[in-house]
């Protein structure tokens, strides 16, 4: 999938994806990573997303990584955090210390532009990326982490063929398979979110499963 496509999102104002309140399951299940305040979290394909500022207020550092500088206008503006830039692309808030943002692409970071990270949080980075990509982001963002480093990640579990994505049918055994020799896999929950749902139902869906894993860095 080409730069081009998500930029053309963003200037069409075709977000779906992005959610105006805090995630449940990051609110949920954050804990099941153990990580200190003032240790830094990774968020990649942030776009404008609430969730950054949830994880500072627990006393993270946090940086995303996002190529549509409308997203990033958008993330500072919508919260009211004036926005300052450093070299390379780095936007900041001396509001909100700690929050920084590489309007970047993330496949050409790498790790002394970022410093240590400690976790990362993925809700809407794999699951946006097809087939043929996901082994490439997943291998980049092992070599961005050290050992013991964790993730929470957030995957969708339906039959590809009865919906177009983004996002993109990401079931367990593609989680292993990507992530196995690099990572130790837990999966902290399951969830049926077909049921009650017409809209999903509305466009031929028979089944659609959330699953939210705990993966740790060999």
């Amino acid at each position: 999938m080409e730069q081009q496509f998500w930029l053309d999102r963003w200037e069409q104002r075709q977000i779906g994806f992005h959610l105006p309140e805090v995630n449940a399951h990051l609110r949920k299940h954050w804990s099941a990573l153990a990580l200190d305040a003032g240790e830094r979290v990774l968020v990649p394909l942030c776009g404008k997303s609430k969730d950054m500022l949830w994880l500072h207020e627990l006393g993270h550092l946090v940086t995303g990584v996002e190529l549509s500088h409308i997203a990033v206008q958008a993330f500072f503006a919508e919260n009211a955090l004036e926005m300052n830039m450093r070299g390379d692309n780095v936007y900041f808030s001396p509001q909100a210390r700690g929050i920084r943002v590489h309007q970047s692409d993330f496949f050409t970071l790498a790790p002394e532009q970022l410093g240590e990270i400690r976790a990362v949080y993925d809700r809407a980075a794999l699951v946006a990326l097809p087939d043929q990509m996901r082994k490439q982001y997943v291998q980049q963002l092992a070599g961005l982490l050290t050992s013991g480093a964790t993730v929470l990640l957030v995957t969708m579990d339906y039959p590809q063929e009865q919906m177009d994505g983004p996002p993109f049918n990401v079931d367990g055994k593609e989680v292993c398979r990507l992530y196995g020799e690099m990572f130790d896999i837990q999966l902290l929950e399951s969830l049926d979110v077909l049921a009650g749902n017409d809209r999903l139902a509305e466009r031929g869906l028979t089944r659609m499963l959330e699953q939210i894993w705990k993966l740790t860095r060999l």
